[in-house]
């Protein structure tokens, strides 16, 4: 089994910045990537970011500048800097993960149960 619990949600006023968490846990031989979704009500779960192993990133447009991730490879946790919160940045906020259980496993993705963020004055 694997488990992605992610922590840090809050309700922040605008410009104002948190962090996220996200921990990975359980049968784990490698993870490829990981990072953060998003979801606003009434929208689809749009993509944030995601580091690779490597330590590569891929940013949205809308995020770049304010967002940062960070990642421990060997604590197979990934971190979310958001800085200048927008109202536009409310949504629930999930961790996800490509990765192999095993040698002889596929790569899967897994999903956290989501963080909620609310940006509001």
């Amino acid at each position: 089994q694997v488990q992605l619990v992610e922590s840090g949600g809050g309700l922040v006023q605008p410009g104002g910045s948190l962090r996220l968490s996200c921990a990975a846990s359980g049968s784990i031989f490698r993870i490829n990537y990981m990072g953060w979704h998003r979801q606003a009500p009434g929208k689809q779960r749009e993509l944030v970011v995601v580091v690779t192993s490597g330590g590569s990133t891929n940013y949205a447009d809308s995020v770049k500048g304010r967002f940062t991730i960070s990642r421990d490879n060997g604590k197979n946790t990934v971190n979310l800097t958001i800085n200048s919160l927008k109202p536009e940045d409310t949504a629930v906020y999930y961790c996800s993960a490509n990765l192999r259980r095993g040698r002889y496993y596929a790569d899967t993705n897994y999903w956290g149960q989501g963080t909620q963020v609310t940006v509001s004055s």
